[in-house]
């Protein structure tokens, strides 16, 4: 596995070897060992989490606080989406900027969105089935979103406007000046 630093330090792209051949191909999706290593802590995912979306399908921007706040590793088992996440820790050199990766079956690459982070992705194939580790439940009291389309994040989502499929939900979020964030010297991992 290689771990690849981003613009963003703290989000990281995971490459594992893929090792195929006529009959298909095997691939180590996670390794605690070789996790813990990398990062130099060791993260305790909880939960496994799966959906499936067509193409225009936009989940995020979400998160959750403290003492619920959720670190991700998320990939694709099939198709591609553009994944997203957001620095929204008030104070840091980072604060409101956003990495966008693909994630997608070919490529086989994970992006680590640690706790501080909002995270979103949109859907580029028909049936793209998502996958994603957590660290923390889901906690409906705790969990919070952003405005997809904030004009201060600038995020440039691939698809059109009017294709774009949303929940009700993810239509009504508020945008980063106006929601409730995480401070720079909270701890990403406890």
């Amino acid at each position: 596995m290689k771990f690849i630093k981003t613009a963003i330090p703290e989000v990281i792209i995971i490459e594992p070897k893929v090792f195929g051949d006529e009959r298909g191909y095997f691939v180590e999706t996670f390794r605690q060992d070789k996790f813990d290593a990398s990062m130099g802590f060791k993260i305790d995912f909880i939960q496994d989490n799966e959906s499936k979306s067509n193409y225009g399908v936009l989940r995020g921007l979400h998160y959750q606080l403290a003492p619920a706040a959720q670190t991700k590793l998320v990939r694709v088992i099939k198709g591609t989406v553009l994944d997203v996440a957001v620095d929204i820790r008030v104070g840091s050199p980072t604060f409101g900027l956003h990495v966008s990766v693909e994630l997608s079956e070919q490529n086989k690459r994970q992006l680590l969105v640690p706790r501080g982070f909002a995270h979103a992705f949109v859907v580029l194939e028909d049936d793209t089935v998502f996958a994603y580790k957590v660290d923390n439940y889901y906690s409906p009291e705790h969990d919070r979103g952003l405005a997809f389309d904030d004009k201060v994040l600038a995020i440039n989502w691939p698809v059109a406007p009017e294709q774009l499929k949303l929940s009700l939900k993810d239509t009504q979020q508020p945008t980063l000046d106006n929601a409730e964030l995480f401070d720079y010297g909270q701890s990403l991992y406890d």
